[in-house]
Order: structure tokens, then sequence, then C-alpha cells
């Protein structure tokens, strides 16, 4: 189902998302999911989950959170479908870094990525960049060593 034209509060939404990304500590969070956090497996994702009140794992719930509510201001008609998927591509390259364990994921955490699912399951645009982003990321992580676990914290 593809929506219609943007109405011009969708502008503003999305200028409002986009002064939301610059807050510093959204900054860096999302400077670490998208820069350094290349998890090779499932278990390199749910140590991070189940590290709670780490800073890494502060940062995965503050992107993936963020993320998930901006999808579901468009699955719920609050925001202009096409236009969220012309004006972002994070949401859609961080799906692709988790798209392969995500059913593993869903097992502990059942709504994960549930809204930008949806979101793509709606927006044929949306699946192509989705696609686009999961030939970058397969990219980048075949190139890419594996990373060491992080410590729990104590």
């Amino acid at each position: 189902m593809e929506s219609t034209l943007a109405a011009r509060e969708d502008a503003g939404t999305i200028l409002k998302l986009y002064e939301l990304r610059q807050e510093p500590e959204l900054r860096r969070a999302r400077s670490w999911m998208t820069l350094e956090f290349w998890p090779t497996s499932v278990e390199e994702i749910r140590v991070v989950m189940n590290d709670f009140g780490s800073e890494k794992n502060c940062w995965f719930r503050q992107v993936t959170t963020y993320w998930e509510m901006a999808a579901a201001l468009v699955n719920h008609g609050i925001l202009a479908q096409e236009l969220f998927v012309d004006a972002n591509s994070e949401p859609f390259f961080l799906g692709a870094k988790f798209w392969p364990y995500l059913q593993e994921i869903r097992t502990q955490s059942p709504m994960f990525l549930m809204q930008l699912e949806r979101l793509m399951e709606r927006s044929a645009s949306g699946r192509q960049k989705f696609e686009y982003m999961q030939a970058s990321a397969k990219k980048r992580m075949a190139s890419l060593p594996p990373a060491p676990l992080p410590e729990m914290q104590r």
C-alpha cells in the first residue's frame, strides 16, 4: 500500500526527527550502532541486549527504539510513508545489520524491529532501500574481522 503525497505538517515532523537525531547522546549511540557494532552472530547481539545498564546496552536500546518510534509514526498515518523512506536511510541500514538474526532475537524480544518490518511490508520503496542496505551491510560485514564480545559489567 503506497501512501499519498505528504502534507505540509509532515515536513515539520521530518525536521523534528532530524533535530532529535542531533541530540549529543543519541548521536554517540547512532555512531556506535552504525560504525562500530557489526554483530556476526545472534550471541553478540544478545550480550549487548542483556548487559543492562552498560553504555552499549543503553545505546542499543536508544537507537532501536528511536527508529521504531519513527516507523510507528508512519505505520499509524502520522507521517507520510514515502517521505519517511526518501528522507531516511539509517533505519533500513540498521535493519539490514540485524535481519539475519531477527527471528532468533525475537525469541528474547518479540517486538524487535516490528515497526520497521511493518513499514517495509507496506512500502515498495522501503523494501527497495532495505535490499540495497542489505547488500551494503553484507559487503561491509564480510570485510570486517570478528569483534570480541563485550565484557559484562559486574
